[in-house]
């Protein structure tokens, strides 16, 4: 028996987490196990109503769950940021989800802007390091809103964050990637200081790892070798801006962000997947949004709780389904509405 909590957010969130319990309800009567799951109400609608956004005695509830399953986050008439830093960020660095994986994988009968790239060109994985960076919030102002302000940013970077994150980079290319190929996305010509205790950190423990090989590249080329070759990589591993970044770039040459779907993970414990689109809410309510990568975030999910037989008859139907079934994979193309595509998933699975 899993018990998994249920975040839908904001906007078409909902929709999208409902399509996705759906087709997890179907894996559990196929494969045999239980899941029960528990909503929470948590984003725009309760922040306006009530100014709260993540309650400490929610925080701790969440603690005892198997698995957070996320919707999305982002509402109109909330500032942009305070949801983003009151709860996701939030839930990053108190559950220590120090782990964003990303795969990046173009399903066979999607469409890539890459010309001449297919299915065995894009496929690869992103894996960011998600508490420290740019993204832990040191910094602050002086003289703010004087035509002398300063606004200082610092990235943190420490050999525990950094070691941690590389230890598990290495152990899932060697176990769970048939290349095993690990690169070293950086900035080592210019930030000499953080990618030097990065770069410093990688060959030390490589040798650890002998089945791995491994590579560096800077992260402008990175982006220009995603277009040009992404048949090169096979695993990257990066610090939280750059990752963020990447994985955007990731996710367009997969098919757009109706299919991208990403783990914020600590192993061993409670951790949330989620899809990485925002909550479009321009869309919610016509039944028209793609539920695709919320499913597929839930395939990531049961893989997490060692469901492996699931998730990969999870991501098998999705593939048959976009192989045969959808016009696009855009917003209101699909050629179905957001449950009939839910309800193709379930039937093919």
């Amino acid at each position: 028996m899993y018990k998994i909590a249920v975040i839908p957010g904001d906007g078409t969130g909902l929709e999208q987490v409902t399509e996705g319990v759906k087709v997890l309800n179907a894996a559990q009567h196929k494969f045999n196990f239980k899941m029960e799951t528990f909503h929470f109400d948590l984003g725009g609608e309760r922040y306006l109503r009530s100014g709260e956004i993540l309650p400490d005695s929610v925080l701790e509830e969440l603690k005892n769950f198997d698995a957070i399953y996320l919707g999305a986050i982002g509402h109109p008439d909330v500032k942009p940021g305070i949801l983003e830093r009151g709860l996701l960020l939030q839930l990053r660095f108190a559950l220590d989800l120090y782990i964003n994986l990303r795969p990046v994988k173009l399903f066979p009968g999607v469409l890539t802007p890459i010309k001449d790239k297919g299915p065995d060109d894009i496929d690869f994985v992103v894996i960011r390091e998600n508490t420290e960076g740019l993204y832990a919030g040191a910094g602050g102002f002086l003289r703010k809103g004087t035509p002398h302000e300063v606004a200082i940013q610092e990235s943190v970077n420490t050999r525990f964050g950094v070691e941690r994150c590389l230890r598990y980079a290495f152990e899932y290319c060697r176990d769970q990637r048939q290349r095993q190929k690990l690169t070293l996305c950086g900035k080592t010509n210019v930030l000499t200081y953080a990618f030097d205790l990065w770069e410093r950190a990688f060959h030390e423990i490589s040798p650890t790892y002998p089945e791995v090989k491994c590579d560096y590249a800077h992260v402008d080329a990175i982006t220009m070798w995603m277009i040009k070759n992404p048949e090169w990589f096979d695993v990257i591993v990066t610090d939280n801006l750059f990752g963020d970044i990447i994985t955007d770039l990731g996710a367009m040459i997969q098919g757009g962000m109706g299919i991208a779907a990403g783990g914020n993970i600590h192993p061993g414990r409670v951790s949330i997947f989620e899809p990485i689109g925002g909550s479009a809410p321009k869309y919610t309510g016509k039944g028209v949004i793609n539920p695709l990568a919320a499913i597929c975030a839930g395939a990531m999910m049961l893989n997490h709780l060692g469901e492996t037989a699931a998730a990969d008859c999870i991501e098998k139907a999705v593939i048959a389904v976009c192989g045969t079934k959808l016009k696009s994979l855009n917003a209101g193309q699909m050629g179905y509405s957001t449950a009939e595509v839910g309800d193709l998933v379930a039937e093919a699975l």
